[in-house]
């Protein structure tokens, strides 16, 4: 069991991440992990914000049921599972840093760019399957480089100006099914160790707390506050990776 000053900041986290994630549909691991990753080593931290974040976009899923666009989620999905296998062997043949921090530097230039246009873009028409497929694999692809697979999705939904219902009814199933296939491939490759599944069930309150919170806020919150949070979210995540 862990001391109390590690059971704290643990608990500090994962309420954190949670609530974020329940309010914009992702960025669990993104505010997490600024306190995880210094307080346990990175095969404990990792896994863990893994699982955390799978337990996170379960209970958003359930919250959002109403809204969810299986259509759409699914095509997006398999593009998804397309490009996540070809992210992994990018990561054991090539030196991806480079990548990463490209990624980050479009992200962030985008978000930034975003924040400042002063009227919201609206919903042009409708795109072909292969499109919204192809946007799946985009965000595969980098999410297995850079553990952000909702980025490429969630960016072209704030190009089409979705409403916030809408957006999240379509990038939640994807970005679930992602972080189940990622945490799939991470146990096939290592053992995990035990200490990971005790921390979990330490977390769980602060968990649930955090996501039901953040749910909470996201149908309180209009749609000029919900853009701007997810732009801002954008535009850390993709700082932290530059």
């Amino acid at each position: 069991m862990p001391d109390v000053t590690t059971l704290a900041l643990l608990s500090v986290a994962v309420f954190a991440g949670a609530f974020v994630s329940g309010l914009s549909g992702f960025a669990f691991s993104a505010v997490a992990g600024a306190i995880l990753l210094r307080v346990f080593q990175p095969l404990e931290a990792v896994p863990l914000m893994m699982a955390c974040s799978i337990g996170v976009q379960a209970t958003n899923l359930w919250a959002l049921r109403r809204s969810i666009r299986w259509e759409g989620s699914l095509l997006l999905i398999v593009g998804g599972l397309i490009g996540v296998p070809i992210a992994v062997s990018l990561l054991q043949s090539t030196d991806t840093h480079l990548l990463r921090r490209g990624f980050g530097v479009i992200v962030a230039l985008y978000a930034a760019y975003m924040l400042l246009r002063p009227t919201l873009v609206t919903a042009g028409e409708a795109v072909g399957r292969h499109w919204v497929a192809l946007i799946g694999f985009g965000g595969g692809l980098v999410g297995g480089l850079t553990a952000m697979p909702g980025a490429i999705p969630t960016i072209w939904c704030d190009m089409r100006g979705m409403p916030k219902s809408e957006q999240r009814g379509l990038v939640q199933p994807f970005i679930a099914a992602m972080q189940v296939f990622a945490i799939a491939l991470l146990v096939g490759h290592q053992d995990l160790s035990s200490k990971v599944f005790v921390d979990l069930a330490v977390s769980l309150p602060a968990l649930f707390a955090g996501s039901a919170l953040g749910v909470i806020a996201f149908h309180r919150v209009n749609e000029t506050v919900f853009r701007k949070t997810v732009l801002v979210l954008l535009l850390v995540s993709g700082i932290s990776l530059i």
